[in-house]
């Protein structure tokens, strides 16, 4: 009797462990939404009501070679006049209170390179419907520019910061260490040129963020959402056998702008040239 009773605990166990395992699989098998990130420095520049933009005169700025970025929002809005929060929201990063006032948490950023999966969601999970607008709040950007100091240039790695607010602990960029510990408005950065750091903080509302449904659903100012349109609405019908892959394409076409003291198209800080604008100069959304 012992012996049936142990059999039978181990066959009831052993079918758990495979309930879950089959469910694990279902699960990691279900169509899903993946949405990755592109750069590309010949995608139009655009303005804030995204309309294609120069450099301002007086300024110069250069197109920036892009390791990482973060997203702390993900929106799919039906039309023009959604309002910002009443699309289907896809992804919104955690939040901290811990430097006074509400600000992103960096210490919890999903933070990608190029063609890396930054977002996986079941489509079952997805409002079903059609989609004619992704709205993306970018808040961190890792890329190399060019700097030149005493008629030499050096290749440097910046760390900007385009969040609406953000709680910054302590970050690095390679060997060098930034100790904050302090919420940081949008237009933050800090920079690692040869082992050396420096950091500054970009003027209040100049960072530039693409909307060009600006008059029918403006985004509050200091934010970062980034807002494009697909070429075709984005369906999902909820009963989809295969994964839909979304890649936002953001222009980093002179998208590192600074104000200009010596006219010669080159950042040179140590003669009092400063970062004016970090924004993102518009997203392509597309889908297959």
């Amino acid at each position: 009797m012992k012996n049936f009773i142990l059999g039978l605990l181990i066959t009831i166990v052993s079918i758990g462990f495979y309930s879950c395992e089959d469910a694990d699989d279902i699960a990691a098998n279900e169509p899903s939404l993946i949405i990755k990130f592109k750069f590309d420095e010949n995608q139009v520049r655009l303005n804030n009501i995204g309309q294609p933009a120069g450099v301002l005169s007086g300024n110069a700025a250069q197109s920036p070679l892009f390791n990482t970025i973060s997203s702390h929002y993900i929106e799919l809005a039906p039309n023009a006049n959604t309002a910002l929060g009443q699309g289907t929201i896809l992804y919104h990063a955690p939040e901290t209170t811990l430097g006074g006032a509400n600000a992103i948490d960096f210490s919890q950023a999903k933070i990608y390179a190029e063609g890396e999966t930054f977002l996986k969601i079941p489509l079952s999970q997805i409002v079903s419907g059609s989609y004619e607008w992704v709205r993306v709040s970018l808040s961190y950007q890792n890329y190399d520019i060019v700097i030149r100091q005493d008629n030499v240039d050096y290749t440097g790695t910046l760390a900007s910061f385009v969040g609406f607010n953000t709680y910054i602990g302590t970050h690095y960029i390679g060997n060098s260490t930034f100790p904050v510990n302090a919420n940081k408005a949008q237009g933050y950065w800090a920079l690692n040129v040869q082992g050396i750091p420096f950091s500054g903080q970009a003027p209040a509302g100049a960072t530039t963020v693409p909307n060009p449904i600006a008059s029918t659903s403006p985004i509050p100012a200091g934010s970062c959402v980034v807002t494009g349109k697909f070429t075709n609405n984005l369906v999902i019908a909820g009963n989809e056998t295969q994964d839909i892959e979304m890649t936002l394409s953001l222009s980093n076409n002179n998208s590192f702008e600074w104000r200009e003291i010596n006219a010669d198209g080159k950042y040179e800080p140590a003669a009092g040239e400063n970062v004016v604008d970090m924004g993102l100069r518009g997203l392509i959304p597309s889908y297959q």
